[in-house]
């Protein structure tokens, strides 16, 4: 599954290859898709390689090779004809009401830490049933020590924004401000347990100062 930007950035690249016969520099793609950094264009390149869309020739300048486009695509031009075109059918505001835009902001660790969360670079659609009144954002899981509890690597989860958590929910946890995991938490007493949910990872118990909550978990997204 591609986020909205990840999508526009691969067809971008796409034409620009086609229409050019070289990559477009990492100024162009900033501009063409209205990111105020190069640094989101780093990030949606790594994320398009990571999922085989993409491949870098890292000793090269401005070097990108499609590898694959999405299943779905823009379908193409109609000939021209005498007939007038039909009119589309779009979207009416009742089928719409019922899905919501949230920040994709990353990769989170299933497993061992890894790096924080990155700023948003995308957005997802996402049902509204699945979010209350509080901020959200989506994250994908990479890993598999919370497959037990049916988080599996690849999903996407939501994440309800907030610094509270009881004991037992799962949570997005930024461990000395620098990495961040996916676990369940616990606590006992002044510290804070991080509980994996797979046998083959133990639990990690740290100071509670060491630990802030960042989000819990609110729903689950995954592509068959």
């Amino acid at each position: 599954m591609l986020t909205k930007k990840q999508h526009e950035l691969l067809l971008f690249i796409d034409s620009h290859l086609r229409r050019t016969g070289f990559s477009p520099s990492f100024d162009e793609m900033k501009d063409a898709l209205g990111l105020r950094s190069k640094s989101g264009i780093h990030r949606l390149i790594s994320a398009l390689e990571e999922r085989g869309f993409l491949h870098r020739r890292h000793h090269r300048a401005r070097a990108l090779e499609i590898l694959r486009l999405p299943d779905i695509e823009v379908p193409p031009r109609p000939a021209p004809s005498d007939s007038p075109a039909p009119v589309p059918d779009l979207p009416s505001p009742e089928m719409l009401a019922g899905v919501v835009d949230v920040p994709f902001v990353g990769r989170i660790a299933a497993g061992n830490p890894i790096e924080a969360i990155t700023a948003e670079t995308a957005r997802i659609t996402v049902p509204a049933d699945m979010l209350g009144k509080a901020s959200h954002y989506a994250l994908e899981v990479t890993g598999d020590s919370m497959q037990e509890a049916g988080i599996l690597d690849g999903d996407m989860v939501i994440i309800r924004e907030g610094a509270h958590a009881t004991d037992g929910q799962i949570v997005v946890a930024l461990i000395d401000g620098e990495e961040v995991t996916l676990k369940r938490l616990r606590r006992e007493g002044g510290e804070i347990a991080l509980v994996p949910a797979n046998s083959h990872y133990e639990t990690r118990v740290l100071p509670a100062g060491r630990v802030s909550v960042q989000g819990t978990l609110a729903g689950l997204i995954r592509r068959y």
